[in-house]
């Protein structure tokens, strides 16, 4: 029992999620979705995504339904941060376009995007 609940956990946070590209903020036709920033807010107040929604990982649960559209780009610190929080707004019927990380090397072209 003890064993198929760390599984489960381990597969919930670590395991990647399917058909969901990284994509460069760049790419993406930011008019038809909604910019999803799913960092802790001490690290999105440090590097701010202009245009971007902010429900950090840990509030989704209570504030998934301020989210204006049901097309969504993730914006995420790290891989752990975008597949708890794909897999959530999933669950509840939100079809997520792709995600990037701000760690990547493209860090430096998000705070210019807009």
């Amino acid at each position: 029992m003890l064993l198929a609940i760390i599984t489960g956990t381990f597969f919930l946070r670590y395991f990647p999620v399917g058909n969901v590209k990284c994509k460069d903020l760049y790419n993406i036709n930011k008019d038809s979705l909604t910019i999803l920033d799913v960092r802790d807010y001490n690290l999105s107040y440090n590097d701010p995504i202009q245009g971007a929604k902010n429900i950090p990982v840990a509030y989704l649960k209570r504030n998934y339904a301020e989210i204006p559209s049901l097309s969504v780009h993730i914006i995420a610190a790290d891989h752990l941060e975008k597949n708890i929080s794909i897999r959530f707004l999933r669950k509840r019927g939100f079809k997520i376009t792709g995600y990037t990380l701000t760690g990547c090397k493209c860090k430096e072209k998000l705070s210019t995007v807009y």
